[in-house]
């Protein structure tokens, strides 16, 4: 036992592995990598892990915003292909010129998942492992530093083409992305006028189009998953019918009838 102020810490046994400082994996250690790439702008984040998605199979675990416009994309995978996808993303990211860092993590511990907001898709990828429809619209991600040209030009945008608000986002510093959905040349169109509107009112930042996005993307966004399939809603049926009450009515008695007799 070692004595620590006025506790006392019991001092657990270590195998003979551990003593020679074997880093052996254990069972808990999955044979997955992480991959995570950084920007300045959330339209270019957006971009970018779209990038990332069509370059190889991985998975878009989420997009994490630490303030002053910093922004993260982070997929998990296979290493390989976490590999293949963040340096797509790079490349992405560096011809938008808003590459901040990237990291691959391969076989990371499960404590890195729980302690840090990387892990909170795992459930959901587990019981959806395929995910990669393509949806037929286009997104559409306008920035603007300032709220009030962000509202202007999302008003400009709805009333200008046949588009639907599905969303906005803050990431700090003045920073505010709308996300808009419709066809490409719809999405095209309402974009031009709320640059336009945003410009006049404030200062626009960025403008994306992503085109066929994967469904990995759209389920990140804000606000966005329940636009990907309307659902009917449920008809609501009464547990119990309670019919209305029958009126009975009384039969005559056939025998007691007159017979008529048909006169010749």
């Amino acid at each position: 036992m070692e004595s620590y102020k006025h506790g006392i810490i019991p001092r657990h046994p270590l195998s003979q592995h551990q003593a020679f400082g074997d880093r052996t994996p254990t069972p808990r250690r999955k044979h997955y990598s992480l991959g995570l790439v950084s920007t300045l702008s959330f339209p270019v984040i957006v971009s970018t892990a779209d990038a990332m998605l069509k370059a190889s199979g991985v998975t878009l675990v989420g997009f994490e915003k630490i303030g002053s416009g910093h922004c993260t994309a982070i997929v998990r995978g296979a290493t390989a292909e976490v590999r293949i996808s963040v340096q797509a993303g790079i490349e992405h990211a560096k011809r938008e010129g808003q590459l901040l860092s990237s990291l691959v993590i391969p076989r990371p511990f499960p404590n890195l998942e729980v302690i840090f907001p990387i892990g909170s898709h795992l459930m959901d990828e587990i019981h959806h492992p395929s995910r990669s429809r393509h949806s037929s619209q286009a997104l559409g991600l306008l920035e603007t530093r300032g709220f009030p040209a962000i509202v202007g030009a999302a008003d400009a945008m709805l009333k200008s083409a046949d588009v639907e608000l599905t969303g906005y986002e803050t990431i700090g510093a003045g920073l505010c992305t709308v996300i808009i959905r419709g066809r490409v040349a719809e999405v095209a169109m309402a974009l031009q006028v709320g640059m336009a509107e945003a410009k006049r009112i404030g200062e626009l930042v960025a403008v994306t189009v992503v085109t066929r996005p994967l469904e990995d993307l759209e389920q990140a966004l804000p606000m966005t998953s329940c636009m990907i399939e309307e659902q009917p809603e449920p008809l609501m049926l009464p547990i119990e019918v309670k019919e209305a009450e029958k009126e009975l009515i009384e039969l005559p008695d056939l025998g007691k009838l007159p017979i008529r007799t048909k006169e010749p």
